[in-house]
């Protein structure tokens, strides 16, 4: 039995599901039940994709009853509010990581440096820890910036789409940041009047120079009407990246 773990970031949940999707070499695909996994469970059952929802100390039990010949894999998608306190956000991530080691013969991180508290994560787990590799999204230099660089395939990419744009400089929106933008940003959840919340992550926007929403065309089709989660943020723009 081969088991292949993901602690992923809910914003790069299309990514996950594209790569499930095209890898025919998974047999099993099991979901941490958790608060976070009900956008990422329509987009599978869209897609024709059978998974079995499991609560996290249930999981060994459920990898015992496994073919020893399949490939099976876990994904444990965490909550987007975290990026609010990168400190916790690492320390979540780290634990998270921690109690899948037992049972995974590899751990893959969809994170990237996230306020540069998970470029080291690879080093502080050794890579290789009790049997388990664990790594985390990276290109060819280093672990990328973000949900962003990971999505536009790393950190060249990325910097040349900020030069592109630079003077009219743009805030980036994937399809899942245009879907959970509010989520992100604890826009709801930490403030008594979102309303007023949100004038207030536009002052800020504005203050930073940002003038427009660029939508980045992932080719991805998971997420509906992106247009209407992007109404009354700025002026937008699509940005094909392929």
């Amino acid at each position: 039995m081969t088991v292949l773990s993901i602690v992923g970031c809910n914003i790069l949940q299309d990514e996950i599901i594209w790569l499930i999707a095209n890898d025919s070499q998974i047999k099993r695909i099991l979901i941490v039940a958790n608060g976070n996994i009900s956008e990422f469970t329509e987009k599978l059952d869209e897609q024709h994709i059978c998974y079995d929802i499991v609560p996290f100390e249930k999981l060994p039990k459920a990898l015992n009853n496994i073919d020893k010949d399949e490939l099976t894999v876990v994904v444990n998608l965490m909550e987007l509010g975290l990026h609010a306190a990168p400190k916790i956000l690492k320390s979540e991530v780290y634990q998270n990581i921690r109690e899948m080691i037992p049972f995974s013969n590899g751990i893959l991180i969809f994170y990237g440096l996230c306020g540069n508290v998970l470029g080291e994560v690879e080093e502080d787990f050794c890579l290789v820890k009790n049997g388990c590799t664990v790594r985390i999204l990276r290109d060819d230099e280093r672990v990328v910036d973000d949900c962003i660089g990971a999505t536009v395939g790393g950190g060249a990419n990325y910097l040349k789409l900020l030069k592109t744009h630079s003077k009219e400089p743009a805030f980036f929106f994937t399809p899942m940041y245009a879907s959970s933008w509010r989520e992100l940003l604890n826009i709801n959840k930490l403030h008594s009047n979102p309303e007023k919340a949100l004038e207030m992550v536009k002052m800020i926007n504005d203050l930073a120079g940002y003038s427009r929403v660029a939508k980045v065309n992932t080719s991805l089709t998971y997420v509906k009407d992106i247009d209407e989660k992007n109404r009354g943020i700025r002026k937008t723009v699509w940005i094909q990246y392929i």
